[in-house]
């Protein structure tokens, strides 16, 4: 039997964990803030689990390290190689022995993580073979070999397949060597060129191996409760009907992992693994991961009518392509609980979606989204990406001029990042536009500079949009639903207890509704919190916020 133990790196660099910047969310443990930890259900490996335990004999065991960071009261430790090696030379995984060491790693603040996790299992298992698999290995296994002396092979593509080869040779170097989904240094070295194994027919995987997980640690997902609207009181279990994508956003490297040609798990085997889910363990949420989910909507609706039978609740985390939600798409999404949608909008430029971003909407219908889902109940998360190469500073104030048009419930402002493999970081490369570390770039720190914008640039104006739509036009008090406005406010104040204009504008709710004590109590607050700090004056004067009397 082959024993093998996957290993999930942080989404967070060590610097961004220790020393987040103003404006990201914080979590707070008993030695202090840090940054926000994101604790998904790591569903990649939970196909990986289930494939290779009904077409192999294998024991599995899984390491989430965010898990572990977001369980830590606290946090001592100076460096995360110090946190890699003493979770990792527990007396359990000492005995447990495993023969494979698989280390998944999807995003680029995952890539030093993932080599310092790589160097201490080898220090800790110097008999095992140690592997990875994800986006970064697909994408800079160069960069990985240049860096570390520690793997003996990384998976080019979707792992299934080709792990299940490895794991049923006899030589395991030897496949290593001849099988083109695995990249060795030798390979690198003398220019091989890879090849995916895809699973064509997705019902070939059996079951997610939940049971792999503690359920538990995953029910206080940052991702979620960052959505002021969204029901946090039981767990949510995610799931993917299909891979692949067809279309070419020129930020997005998913293709590069699971190709261009979408696959799907037939409409019967969701609605048996649902049944599963919802009887095996007691699941009442979802959360679909599909980068596609309606592309086929008529099998979109069989999926989503599956989950109103259950009496499940449904949320979609990637969003849904604005150009599939007509009324009636929403008004079957509605009839299943859904309360909230991410709307992928991602510029309020029609220049910059179709001629730099090959995104495939126009603006014409975002509108009209918005307005149905008001009228149907359901709030609306508007995803916004500033900072695209290609991008000026007048399409920037194209973009804020028409989300300020938008009745959106709350906007999300995020900062390009140039995820290798995609488009945009091709062009990056090419004209050097690269000027800070993206490797650990995450959406939040600006690091491309262009003829047209600064680093320095992007940063600011992404935060000023958001206080803009967020707080001073915000849609809901600006309507007069002062009730639900105060959700997105608590909601920020939850996640970062110092946002001045969250207490300003709740201070206004709670003023609306006649709370007087409340008015006060956040009057206060928010008085202090500008007396204090600098930077929150600086924006109280950019905005002329009026006086709270």
């Amino acid at each position: 039997m082959n024993k093998i133990l996957f290993i999930v790196p942080p989404y967070i660099s060590y610097d961004s964990f220790i020393n987040p910047i103003f404006s990201e969310h914080t979590v707070v443990k008993k030695s202090g803030n840090y940054g926000n930890v994101i604790t998904d259900m790591p569903i990649g490996i939970l196909s990986l689990s289930a494939y290779l335990k009904k077409y192999s004999n294998v024991e599995i065991k899984l390491v989430d390290f965010n898990i572990i960071l977001n369980k830590i009261k606290n946090f001592k430790y100076t460096s995360f190689s110090e946190m890699f090696y003493n979770f990792l030379s527990s007396k359990e995984l000492i005995n447990y022995e495993p023969d494979i060491i698989g280390i998944s790693t999807l995003f680029t603040p995952s890539y030093h993580n993932m080599i310092d996790i790589a160097y201490v299992v080898q220090k800790i298992f110097p008999n095992s073979l140690i592997t990875a698999g994800g986006g970064i290995p697909t994408n800079m296994y160069k960069e990985i070999f240049r860096d570390s002396n520690s793997f003996d092979a990384l998976c080019y593509g979707e792992g299934e397949k080709p792990l299940l080869g490895l794991v049923g040779s006899t030589n395991k170097q030897m496949f290593l060597n001849t099988n083109s989904s695995w990249i060795t240094k030798e390979k690198v070295e003398n220019k091989e060129v890879f090849e995916y194994d895809f699973i064509e027919d997705l019902d070939e995987i059996p079951f997610y191996d939940y049971g792999l997980l503690n359920m538990s640690d995953y029910a206080l997902s940052p991702t979620i409760n960052s959505y002021a609207s969204f029901n946090k009181t039981s767990n949510i279990f995610h799931v993917s009907t299909s891979r692949g994508c067809p279309h070419h956003c020129c930020y997005c490297a998913s293709h590069t992992v699971h190709g261009r040609k979408i696959r799907y798990h037939s409409v019967e085997r969701v609605k048996k693994d649902l049944v599963r889910l919802q009887k095996q363990y007691g699941a009442e949420r979802i959360g679909f991961q599909d980068d596609n989910f309606t592309v086929d909507k008529e099998r979109a609706f069989k999926i989503i009518n599956t989950t109103n039978e259950l009496k499940m609740t449904v949320f979609f985390q990637n969003g849904l392509a604005l150009n599939t939600l007509d009324r009636k798409m929403l008004e079957t999404i509605k009839s299943v609980g859904v309360t909230h949608l991410v709307l992928a909008i991602e510029s309020g430029s029609n220049r910059v979606l179709k001629e730099i971003m090959h995104k495939p909407i126009n603006l014409s219908i975002v509108k009209d989204v918005i307005t149905d889902c008001r009228q149907l109940g359901i709030d609306t998360n508007a995803f916004i990406l500033m900072g695209v190469p290609g991008e000026t500073k007048q399409d920037i104030e194209d973009t804020r001029a028409f989300l300020k048009t938008l009745d959106a419930n709350w906007f999300r402002i995020y900062i390009a990042t140039p995820l290798v493999g995609s488009e945009m970081f091709d062009i990056c490369v090419e004209n050097n536009y690269l000027k800070g570390n993206y490797i650990n770039s995450d959406f939040k720190h600006a690091v491309i500079e262009t003829e047209d914008f600064t680093p320095e640039y992007i940063q600011e104006r992404a935060y000023s949009l958001n206080l803009e739509l967020n707080f001073v036009l915000n849609s809901d008090f600006r309507l007069g639903n002062f009730e639900k406005a105060l959700e997105g406010f608590e909601n920020t104040i939850r996640v970062k207890s110092d946002h001045a204009f969250a207490y300003y504008f709740a201070a206004k709710c709670f003023k609306m509704m006649n709370l007087d004590k409340k008015y006060i109590t956040y009057k206060t607050k928010y008085e202090n919190i500008i007396n204090e700090s600098e930077f929150w004056r600086n924006y109280v004067n950019q905005f002329n916020l009026e006086v709270l009397k």
